[in-house]
């Protein structure tokens, strides 16, 4: 196969990752302490990342070893990647920061928390709009240069 040929990708079957069972953690709860290293390893963020996350309020109360050495658990993984779902909807760090200082200050913030999400989800919904038309801009393009008649090679 020459780098040009492509073969088709396999069929994949749609999968709502938010009824989904999570994944199982690497370790069982009670045993979950995991290094800073361990969870770049796992997450793929930067260890900058995460003491940034911690120094502004997004990923605070991270357990320390008697050395002072982050301490992170299975519930720490668990909230690193929801975060990572809102940094891909595009709401801002401000509104995350926000939305993690009421998850703090307990269950009578709920309804403050669902508005935060239902917003962040209009604001996707119309990206996506504005997405699929110029996906269809792009096809109607692609499919013009698809019927143009080719241009005579040069001699």
């Amino acid at each position: 196969m020459t780098v040009m040929e492509t073969t088709p990708a396999p069929a994949r079957t749609k999968v709502d990752a938010c009824s989904a069972a999570p994944e199982a953690h690497p370790r069982p709860d009670g045993q979950d302490r995991y290094t800073i290293s361990e969870v770049v390893a796992f997450t793929g963020l930067t260890a900058h990342t995460l003491r940034w996350y911690e120094r502004i309020g997004l990923m605070p109360d991270v357990d320390r070893s008697h050395t002072g050495q982050r301490r992170y658990s299975n519930r720490d993984l668990d909230w690193l990647a929801f975060v990572g779902k809102l940094r891909l909807t595009g709401m801002p760090v401000a509104h995350m920061v926000r939305y993690a200082e009421l998850v703090r200050l307990g269950e009578h913030t709920f309804q403050e928390r669902k508005e935060l999400l239902e917003s962040t989800r209009r604001d996707v919904l119309n990206r996506m709009a504005e997405l699929q038309d110029t996906l269809a801009v792009l096809d109607h393009k692609i499919n013009f240069y698809a019927g143009a008649p080719q241009a005579p090679e040069r001699a």
